[in-house]
């Protein structure tokens, strides 16, 4: 039992000396930082790219750029199907190399598609 409890003892002194360091970094910025920080002219005003803000926040964006986003993430997702799948390769049945052929071809289809469409041209 006493072996049990030693291990919960370490993670309690990590979290210790974790603790003890923020607390120690926040203590500096403290004592370090000015007491009346300037309040320099349109310090607090919002900034973007030099502009000054205006009313409405409505700006239109084209759908293909959301075409784009999808097509990364369909091909991140294959990519994260396949790596696994490549490392057992050598151990795996002829059931598994169809099986990731037939996913291969339905994504190799999406993107037949997609370059038909004229979806991955970017204007």
């Amino acid at each position: 039992m006493n072996g049990y409890l030693d291990a919960y003892a370490t993670v309690a002194l990590l979290l210790l000396v974790g603790v003890l360091i923020i607390g120690g970094a926040y203590t500096a910025n403290r004592l370090l930082r000015p007491s009346r920080p300037s309040a320099a002219e349109g310090k607090l005003d919002t900034y973007e790219c030099g502009l000054d803000p205006v009313e409405g926040g409505w700006a239109q964006m084209q759908i293909r750029y959301y075409v784009y986003a999808y097509l990364y993430v369909l091909f991140a997702v294959e990519a994260v199907f396949l790596f696994p799948w490549a490392v057992v390769y050598v151990e795996a049945g002829l059931a598994v190399v169809v099986e990731m052929a037939v996913f291969v071809a339905v994504l190799a289809l999406g993107l037949l598609y997609a370059w038909r469409k004229n979806a991955l041209r970017w204007l």
